[in-house]
Order: C-alpha cells, then structure tokens, then sequence
C-alpha cells in the first residue's frame, strides 16, 4: 500500500472532488471511458433488479408446480448482461487508468526535469518514490475503485426503486439503513487518509535516505560511516513498518464495520419479511424479490468500503503529482526574446531552503556583463552551488530578483532560457550510449568533426581515441570505465559543442593533475573566448584570465581584486 502526503499547499487545500476532475481531466479519452463506464453500469444496474425479478419468479412458479422456462431465460440473459456489462467496464477502466498512469508519469517527469531538485522542495528519493510506487498507486484507484464508486452511486438507488415498488414497507426500511454504509465509510475515512499520509511520509523518506547511501556508499565506506548510516535506514524503514501496520489495522477494522452494518440491515429486512411471509401478509413472489434483491443494494456499498483505502491512496498520489506539476507551471515565464549574450543582474537575493531556518544567501547582489569570465570562490556549503541554480532557473529567490538584461528570470520561459547557456556540475551525468551521443546531448545534429572538435578543446581527444572504438565506444551507467577526470572532460566537451552564450562550470577541472589542467585551459581559452562564462573555482590556476573574481562567504558575496 503506498500513498503520498501533498507537498504544496495548493495542492492540499484543492478539494477531493476537484482533484478527481483534474485527474479525469488529465488523459483526453477519460471523457470517453466515464461516459462508456457510466453507460456500462446503468445496464448493469438494470440487469442487476432484471436477474432478481426473474428469479424470484422462476423460484415462485417452480414452487407452484408452472413452467420455469421462460423465467428461466429471462434470468440467464440478465446474467449474461450483467457479465458483459462487468466485463466492460473492467476494461474500459484498465484501459483509462493505464493511459492516465501513462500521462501523469510522463508529465512527472517533464515537471520534475523542467524544475529541478530545488524548485520541486523534495528529496530526489522522494521524487523517485512518487514516479514508481505514487504512481502506480493510482491504478487500483482509477481501474478499482472510481468504477466501484459508478456501481453504487447506480445499484443501490435501482434495487431500492424496485424493492419500492414491490413491498412499500421494506423500501422505506432499506431507505433508512442504506445510508449507514457510506456514513460509517466516511467516518473511518476521515481517520484513514490521516493513517495513509504518515505511511507515505515514512515511506518517502526511507526512499530518500536509501538513494543517498547508495549515492554516497563509497565515502561512507572511506570514512567508516557505514554501520551508522545502516542505523539511520533500519530506523526509517522500522517507522515505515509501524506506520504500514496501523494503516492495515485501520483497514480490517474498518472492514469489520462495513460488513456489521451492512449484515444488521440486511437482517433488519429479511427478519421482518419471513415473519411477514409466514403470517401470509406477504406473497411468496414479493418475499424472494425482497431477500434477492436487497443484498444487491449492500453489495455495492460494501464493495466500495473495502476499496476505499486504494481511492484514499490514489487521492493522495494524484494530489502530490500535481503539486509538483504547479511547481514546474509557477515557476517559468512567457519571455522568449533574449539576447545573445546578455547582461545578468542578481539584487538583494535571499534564498531559504526547505528545511533550514538560516538563508543559504543573504542579500546578495552583483553583475555578471556580457562576454565576461567571472571566477566564483569560497569554501564548501557557502552558496556557490545556489546561486548556479538560480542562474539555471533550478531555484527561486525568497527575497530579491535575478535580472537577465533587464528581464526577471521568474518571467522568462525557462526552455528558452536554457537554450541560452551550457551547464557542467561537478558530477556530471553520462549515459548508458556510447561516447559520441554523450557529447552530442545538448546538440543532436552535430556533425562527426564538430564532436572532435569540442573533444579536443576539452582535451579529451586522445583519451577517446585510445578507447577501443573511439567515439563510437559505449559507455556503461554513469560513465562507467571512465576515470572521474576523464568523465569531467567529456562533459567539458558537451558543453563546448553547445556553443552556448553563457558557460556555467562547477568545478570544470576536478580530477585533472596539474599538467592536465593547464592543457585543458589553455586548449579551452579560444572556445570560451566572446562568451559569458562563470567558473567555481577552487584551485588558483581556474582564478588566470578572468575577469572578476566574486567570493562566497557565509552567504554573501563580495568582489575581490584579481592579482
């Protein structure tokens, strides 16, 4: 069972009702599906009270000594309606639930790429979590309960219609006790979806520290900080455990008092009606549609009790995924018109964290002109990453604006922003293809020289050229067979090969030894030449032909003077 808590406010304050329209909304052809699901259960319905009608009359003459064979017919033929209509519905609900997974993953997946780790205000466990098991949470939610939802907002009404009409007195006590099933639902439900968010938040955050040790298994080896980190997973998944087991308690019970009810009810109504049948104030006929027809106006109720644990799971799934998706439409704008390269003013920038009370930045302001080559220093965690997110459009000021030639960046449409600039992280990410598609990533059409080119500006050429198939090698995940200075390069390479306005580098030359380092400079110096080009620069020789040089310290930035 697998849920997930809202994480932004619009989303959880939007409304049950309002979420399942939007959800409906999201996959064109759901119009489609309700109306077909819609269509398929009032058939259904009708050859639910048609099956009871001709049963009680076939049990009513066999019983009498007639002939059973028409009754007989007429019961089979509700049968198989009701079967078809079934039928129909599963599949057409699968088949709605399916596209809608299908959309919602991908739309996940644009958000979370257009946003970023900062602007989504989540873990990348978590994130990862929500895109597989928060997903998949809304299967038996859209292809289980929503058509469950469809069969006893129909059913019961038309069981109780003819149960009317045949014996006054049982339909008014079925109109009575009906109601109790969807109020003790909703009782329960109140106390279940409170259950299910405390179970996903546990859940998130075992994902999340999870995929850190992962990330980080071999400095935790080095510095001997395993055992702990296995203490702080066992902890969490120890809290994902007890929060599972109270949502499965919750469930039973609730079961048990669903299935109470709806037993006494039905009781309510059959006790009363033998008695009647005995006394002969009751027809044999009316007596067998009553008992035949009432359970089929519980069964629907009861059915959904059950589900709803799954809906109250989907909900939540559903209304976390659109959380993030809010996130990624607040957070671009509709300018496309840039200029090539253009002037970026950060002023008065505060930036605040999730899950921090000091600022990571504290009314910082500076200028970066065009063409440019601005040296970023200052020690580990003093902002220098921070302000290269807010520059990429990964993050927001909390306080302040950052201006890109006169224009915020919260205005600017972030896919034409990007277009603009070329990004190397520290860790750069190289995929499962070979290494020519790794440095064509940001430019596609790239012709064979052009790739040779970048490679032999970020001083990878000979390196690849000594591989076994030269740029045609396949790379393993993450770059595997690289060394981390060789994988640095390649990256370098696919920035230069974007031919880019605005190079942001963090760290460009981490895992290079001296030599390598001012090989790559110096063969670098020519393609960085005209741009506007920002640099995190730890060691001295990244600080030789710039311009400026802009330290980070406590979360402020001052400019020094290059030497």
């Amino acid at each position: 069972m697998a849920s997930v808590t809202p994480s932004a406010d619009s989303a959880h304050a939007m409304s049950d009702r309002a979420l399942r329209r939007r959800l409906l909304a999201t996959t064109p052809g759901n119009r489609q599906a309700v109306l077909l699901t819609a269509a398929a259960t009032a058939l259904g319905a009708a050859a639910v009270v048609g099956q009871g009608l001709a049963l009680a009359a076939a049990l009513t003459r066999a019983f009498q000594g007639r002939s059973v064979t028409v009754a007989a017919l007429c019961c089979l033929a509700a049968v198989a309606v009701r079967a078809a209509a079934s039928r129909i519905r599963a599949r057409v609900a699968e088949r709605a639930a399916a596209a809608t997974q299908l959309r919602l993953r991908t739309d996940l997946l644009t958000a979370t790429a257009r946003t970023g780790p900062y602007a989504s205000r989540r873990p990348a466990g978590e994130t990862a979590t929500l895109l597989t098991r928060g997903v998949d949470a809304l299967d038996p939610y859209l292809a289980g309960y929503l058509p469950q939802a469809a069969v006893a907002a129909l059913v019961p009404p038309a069981v109780t219609v003819a149960v009317l009409l045949h014996d006054p007195l049982s339909g008014v006590v079925l109109l009575v006790t009906l109601p109790l099933i969807p109020l003790f639902g909703a009782l329960v439900g109140l106390h279940t979806r409170d259950a299910t968010a405390r179970q996903w938040s546990a859940l998130a955050r075992l994902g999340g520290h999870f995929l850190d040790a992962l990330r980080g298994l071999g400095t935790l080896r080095v510095f001997g900080r395993t055992a702990a980190q296995e203490e702080i997973v066992a902890d969490t998944a120890g809290r994902h455990r007890r929060a599972t087991q109270r949502t499965l308690r919750i469930t039973f019970l609730s079961t048990l008092v669903l299935e109470t009810a709806a037993t006494l009810s039905i009781a309510l109504i059959a006790v009363p009606v033998g008695l009647r049948l005995l006394g002969g104030s009751l027809g044999l006929y009316t007596a067998l549609v009553v008992l035949l027809l009432v359970p089929e106006a519980f069964g629907p109720l009861r059915a959904l009790g059950s589900r709803f644990h799954a809906g109250a799971e989907g909900l939540a799934a559903a209304r976390a995924a659109f959380a993030v998706m809010d996130a990624a439409e607040e957070h671009g704008g509709t300018v496309t018109d840039l200029p090539a390269p253009a002037r970026i003013d950060v002023e008065h920038v505060t930036v605040v964290l999730p899950g921090r009370s000091e600022p990571v930045l504290h009314d910082v302001s500076f200028t970066i002109r065009a063409g440019e080559r601005v040296a970023l220093t200052g020690p580990s965690g003093s902002g220098k990453s921070t302000l290269l997110a807010l520059l990429l459009g990964l993050l927001t000021p909390t306080e302040g604006r950052v201006l890109v030639d006169g224009d915020d960046l919260a205005t600017v449409d972030l896919e034409a922003w990007r277009r603009h600039l070329a990004w190397v992280p520290q860790r750069p990410h190289l995929f499962d293809r070979t290494v020519a598609e790794n440095i064509r990533l940001g430019r596609p059409d790239a012709c064979d020289e052009a790739v040779e080119q970048a490679a032999r500006a970020a001083v990878a050429h000979e390196f690849i050229s000594a591989m076994p198939h030269g740029y045609r090698t396949r790379l393993g995940a993450r770059g595997a067979g690289l060394s981390a200075g060789q994988r640095q390069r390649v990256a370098l390479s696919r920035a230069f090969l974007r031919d880019a306005p605005l190079l942001l580098l963090d760290e460009p030359t981490a895992g290079l030894d001296a030599d390598s380092e001012q090989t790559l400079l110096a063969a670098s110096a020519r393609l960085m030449r005209g741009r506007t080009v920002l640099l995190v620069a730890h060691r001295p020789a990244l600080l030789h032909g710039a311009d400026r040089h802009l330290e980070v310290s406590a979360g402020t930035v001052r400019e020094l003077t290059l030497r």
